[in-house]
């Protein structure tokens, strides 16, 4: 008897792709490993031999996810513009594009399955959060200098800042009514415009 030819599995990415894609165009709710390995031609025992539970599967492709957005926001911030253009492309990245924002969501169901989660995960979504800060930290910096920007502590103010957009953020992903992308957008510039933009 020919021995049975088996079958390549996709690409590690692929498979974090076509979660993401999954949580798009279903919700989280509908991604198991089950479905998860029909869409790529895998058993649930290989998915979970590579990613060795579904919490590692979530924060995977939450790294990937997190991936995709650092480099456009890498392309955003090396624009020739102002600071304060440029921290509006910011802001206008880190806000969820409405109710049941795929990445947003992913993020929230990461973040509450991290309550029992392991140092090494916690490391890992820290150096995502990491990540959005220095960046953010790094462009309030430049506004200071440039004199666009009130001379604020750059690291505090990052701080204060990004709990904000987490906490209207959080309200847009959920679907909390009266609080839509372009209102949350209007607050963050009222925001900026009573706490850090200079007096012109």
């Amino acid at each position: 008897m020919s021995a049975r030819r088996r079958t390549p599995a996709p690409p590690r990415e692929d498979v974090l792709a076509t979660a993401m894609a999954m949580i798009a165009e279903r919700g989280l709710e509908q991604l198991t490993m089950a479905a998860l390995g029909r869409e790529v031609g895998m058993s649930s025992g290989h998915l979970i031999y590579y990613f060795r539970s579904k919490d590692e599967l979530l924060l995977r492709t939450l790294e990937w996810s997190e991936g995709r957005l650092g480099a456009e926001r890498a392309r955003l911030l090396a624009r020739p513009d102002s600071a304060r253009e440029r921290l509006d492309a910011y802001v206008g990245l880190y806000v969820p594009g409405g109710h049941r924002d795929p990445h947003w969501t992913l993020w929230l169901e990461v973040w509450n399955r991290s309550q029992n989660a392991g140092t090494d995960a916690r490391d890992r979504q820290a150096a995502i959060e990491g990540a959005w800060h220095r960046d953010l930290v790094a462009l309030l910096a430049e506004g200071i200098s440039r004199g666009e920007f009130r001379r604020v502590d750059p690291d505090r103010y990052a701080t204060r800042l990004r709990a904000l957009l987490d906490g209207l953020s959080t309200h847009v992903a959920i679907g909390l009514r009266g609080t839509s992308r372009p209102q949350v957008l209007t607050h963050v510039e009222e925001f900026l415009a009573e706490t850090l933009l200079a007096d012109v």
